[in-house]
């Protein structure tokens, strides 16, 4: 697989160099979920808007938390603050977020509820999210890369079936594996709508996509490859055809084994690690074929102290003899001390 070929005025961004299948030491840093609840300044925004899909769909407000973190520690690259369930919404479906719960949604009937989709890829309900990301852009730094998004199908289809998170995912589970043909349905409309999505944030302004599978690790082997692999494959191919120049980031969380292949199965330009992926394995396996992005545990950043800095300088140590970028293996937590992320920045770039 041949990586992202990067223009070469674009290659001042570090994070656009490394996509590109370079190696630079230091090696970049983003954090996934760094515009977030562990910053006052996010709470501070946050409290001007009754609920959260109020501030994703609100560019004064979903600017300004996503220009947050860059203005603070000064990172790689800004990622658009939104949320992977507005596809969900642009589809006619209710989604709303419960303080202290998370996310809720009308469960989807299999296969009945399909009917209630919206006929219409429509991009009309996401119009305050591409004008975020025009502002973004213009307000970035030159050397910062700014980042779109969007939850692959399978993870976006648990929410929607399950209506709201699961422990066990047993209704969508039972679809897939009981009804595939008619779950295949909802993955395909899942699969229009994120392509189109994704395609209107390149055209406002996105360098980089990253796709969020976080729960692709439920699900056995075979069905993996239909629900995870092939989807976002799909994905691909459809961007690169229109796109071709915009890396794509994976982030098949919990695939276990299943990320060997992964890349050359899907197409995307790089791997997102989470923590539980061994760093010698990911070396000798993976970064061949892709760029990686990873893996420190949230937990490990709660918790600071010296063991903060020793894991820090073994992810590097492993990965960063390749095109690497660092990161976490999911989202920094609400509790995380500041102090600790100023820590991980200076460490990561003292290292050399």
């Amino acid at each position: 697989m041949k990586p992202a070929q990067i223009p070469t005025p674009l290659k001042t961004k570090p994070l656009l160099t490394v996509l590109g299948g370079e190696t630079l030491t230091p090696p970049p840093i983003w954090l996934m979920r760094q515009a977030g609840r562990y910053l006052p300044e996010y709470r501070a925004t946050r409290a001007k808007a009754p609920d959260f899909l109020s501030v994703c769909f609100n560019p004064d407000l979903a600017s300004e938390i996503t220009l947050q973190p860059i203005k603070r520690f000064g990172f790689d690259a800004a990622i658009l603050f939104s949320d992977i369930l507005v596809i969900p919404h642009a589809l006619g479906r209710h989604v709303e977020f419960r303080e202290g719960e998370g996310p809720a949604l009308a469960p989807l009937e299999s296969p009945r509820g399909l009917a209630a989709l919206s006929e219409e890829e429509s991009m009309v309900p996401l119009a305050p999210v591409f004008e975020t990301i025009r502002r973004v852009k213009a307000a970035l730094p030159a050397d910062t890369t700014l980042i779109g998004f969007a939850g692959a199908p399978w993870t976006v289809a648990t929410y929607m079936v399950e209506g709201g998170s699961s422990r066990d995912f047993s209704r969508v589970k039972s679809w897939a594996l009981g009804d595939p043909d008619g779950f295949q349905v909802l993955i395909d409309r899942l699969v229009d709508a994120t392509s189109a999505y994704l395609i209107r944030q390149i055209d406002a302004g996105a360098e980089v996509l990253q796709l969020f599978d976080s729960w692709a690790g439920v699900l056995p082997a075979p069905a993996f490859q239909r629900w995870c692999v092939a989807p976002v494959r799909e994905i691909v191919l459809r961007l690169k055809k229109l796109r071709p120049l915009v890396p794509i980031i994976g982030f098949p969380r919990g695939a276990g084994l299943g990320y060997q292949g992964f890349a050359s199965a899907t197409g995307v330009d790089c791997l997102g690690l989470d923590s539980t992926v061994p760093l010698h394995w990911a070396a000798q396996a993976l970064q061949p074929q892709a760029t990686l992005q990873g893996n420190l545990d949230p937990i490990q950043l709660l918790a600071g102290g010296g063991n903060l800095k020793t894991e820090i300088l073994r992810i590097v140590g492993a990965l960063g003899r390749g095109p690497f970028i660092f990161n976490l293996g999911h989202g920094i937590l609400p509790k995380t001390p500041i102090a600790h992320v100023e820590d991980l920045v200076t460490t990561v770039r003292s290292r050399s």
